[in-house]
């Protein structure tokens, strides 16, 4: 999560110091909007990352219920005893 949390934040500070920088945007109004950016940026990847997670484990969950029930709905297997003439 934490890393995560970083790679949003550097991500939402490129962004922003790029664009301001491309718009000629002023450097002290470039750093203002790439620190909101940054801040943004982090909290959208937190929250990106808690939908993730929260999907993929409900998917495991659902899988092993699937598994499960498939498993107790099977017939056991009868021991075979071999043919003799």
């Amino acid at each position: 999560m934490k890393f995560v949390f970083l790679a949003g934040g550097v991500a939402g500070f490129l962004l922003a110091t790029a664009a301001g920088f491309w718009a000629g945007r002023a450097a002290d109004r470039i750093l203002l909007d790439a620190a909101v950016g940054c801040l943004a940026g982090a909290l959208l990847f937190r929250w990106f990352w808690t939908v993730l997670v929260r999907g993929i484990r409900e998917t495991i969950l659902a899988r092993h219920a699937a598994n499960t029930a498939a498993a107790a709905a099977a017939p056991a297997p009868t021991p075979s005893t071999p043919k003799t003439r």
